[in-house]
């Protein structure tokens, strides 16, 4: 069966992101004999004439969408990108009797609302791989599913997390564009930040992907894609199991060598795993620190405090590791003291660059949302699908933003809006710089190229 995969992600900020979730979904269908084409909208300049022409190309049995985001949960400056898809969607049903399935991150979040608003026939919930290849199979054999929304009742291991099919032309305008090559080492994330949908979308419990096939990725990125930087995109890289270690011994057997960047939970790392995230590339990592005190850090369900961010961002500076560290303010517990206190404590930590934030994102499936809920800041038959903000009810936002303001503007490492620093990434990239772009507000960094090697 002839099958149309499209990525309606639009978003460029800090840089555009390949779509390694169609890509994995695409390795799938494939693998299990179906004929499938890769449209990414962003690459194509979201000209809805080639998205057209490209239909009229293939004619495709199934038109897959893949959603990344609701929208870009930057409370300063929102951007919502629902539309984009429902033009799409509409587009598609000018041109063909194909069956619409959406998937992705987004549209798993609020999947029976974003159906329902976009008009689509199927959405699949969660990991792509096997639901996309079982639904393919029941549309050509005639037994379409009644339900049109299709749920997994059980999460993907190993293998079975199928290898990215990357596709050369739009891998080739990421790189160009100043993007990262992204690979996936495993899913599941079994903390409990009140915030966050990764344990609701990925399940609670890590599942690596096989080493050596994620490796192989790696590898291929490298040689086939001349891709001069990874990008580790699992929600947390230094799992508490060690398989971020076992990935990391296997690029070293093979003696690969790559510009790589990751998010990190802070925590100790030992020396040892310093010297092989060195031996096998790290250009720099991003911790997810979010919380700037320890009151504020507990009431976002972290387990760490911010002496540990101190440590961390130390330990890596101690190795010549860059960091950036990411800030929410206005979360649950925040008051006009802790902020005071958390804009010090940020001003504070040396060798680093951090982005702030205000106000979270309310998504379904988590605490904050039934925190919100609780404090009446939110009717519990509201649809999310039009973002929702927490900020804590004893704050003011006003008195919030411009405090801040106040309090980082004399500081270049400390950018507030996080935003602010995306025109210069952009006009960078145009000179054919790739990768993080923040570390050259890291006082005193240079802004060294690392050596890429392979076998």
């Amino acid at each position: 069966m002839k099958i149309l995969l499209i990525d309606s992600n639009v978003a460029t900020s800090p840089y555009p992101v390949y779509p390694l979730g169609m890509s994995m979904v695409a390795g799938a269908l494939a693998d299990a004999g179906h004929e499938v084409a890769q449209f990414d909208f962003l690459q194509n300049d979201k000209s809805f004439e080639r998205l057209r022409t490209e239909i009229k190309r293939e004619n495709p049995a199934i038109v897959g969408i893949s959603m990344r985001n609701i929208d870009n949960v930057n409370l300063m400056n929102e951007q919502r990108y629902i539309s984009v898809v429902k033009d799409i969607v509409n587009e598609i049903r000018s041109l063909t009797d194909a069956r619409v399935v959406l998937g992705g991150t987004a549209f798993s979040l609020l999947p029976e609302d974003i159906l329902h608003h976009l008009g689509a026939d199927f959405g699949i919930v969660g990991e792509g791989e096997k639901l996309m290849t079982d639904l393919a199979d029941r549309i050509e054999n005639g037994r379409e599913p009644a339900d049109p929304v299709l749920r997994a009742g059980s999460c993907l291991s190993g293998k079975q997390m199928h290898r990215a099919l990357y596709d050369g032309r739009i891998m080739e305008w990421y790189l160009s564009s100043g993007s990262l090559a992204n690979v996936q080492t495993k899913r599941g994330c079994p903390h409990k930040c009140v915030y966050c949908s990764y344990p609701a979308l990925e399940g609670k419990e890590i599942r690596p992907r096989d080493v050596k096939d994620t490796v192989d990725d790696i590898e291929c990125l490298v040689r086939k894609h001349a891709a001069r930087m990874i990008f580790f995109t699992d929600s947390i890289f230094n799992d508490e199991e060690g398989h971020y270690i076992t990935l990391l011994q296997e690029m070293e057997r093979r003696n690969l060598s790559v510009p790589w960047t990751a998010y990190i939970k802070p925590g100790p790392i030992e020396k040892s795993v310093f010297d092989l995230m060195l031996k096998t590339g790290v250009r720099g990592v991003e911790l997810g620190s979010d919380g700037a005190t320890d009151r504020t850090l507990k009431a976002l369900g972290k387990s760490f405090r911010f002496r540990d961010i101190i440590d961390c961002n130390r330990a890596f500076a101690d190795n010549g590791i860059a960091t950036a560290n990411f800030f929410m303010f206005g979360g649950p517990g925040e008051t006009r003291e802790t902020v005071t206190q958390g804009i010090d404590n940020i001003i504070g930590l040396k060798n680093t660059v951090s982005f702030m934030f205000i106000g979270i994102r309310i998504l379904p499936g988590t605490a904050l949302k039934n925190l919100a809920v609780k404090q009446s800041l939110l009717d519990p038959a509201r649809s999310l699908l039009d973002p929702v903000y927490y900020i804590d009810p004893g704050l003011d936002k006003d008195w919030l933003e411009a405090t801040m303001e106040q309090g980082f503007k004399p500081y270049r490492h400390c950018v507030f809006p996080p935003d602010t620093y995306d025109k210069s990434v952009k006009f960078l990239h145009k000179l054919g710089h790739n990768g993080l772009m923040w570390d050259m507000l890291i006082p005193g960094r240079g802004r060294g190229e690392r050596r890429v090697t392979s076998p």
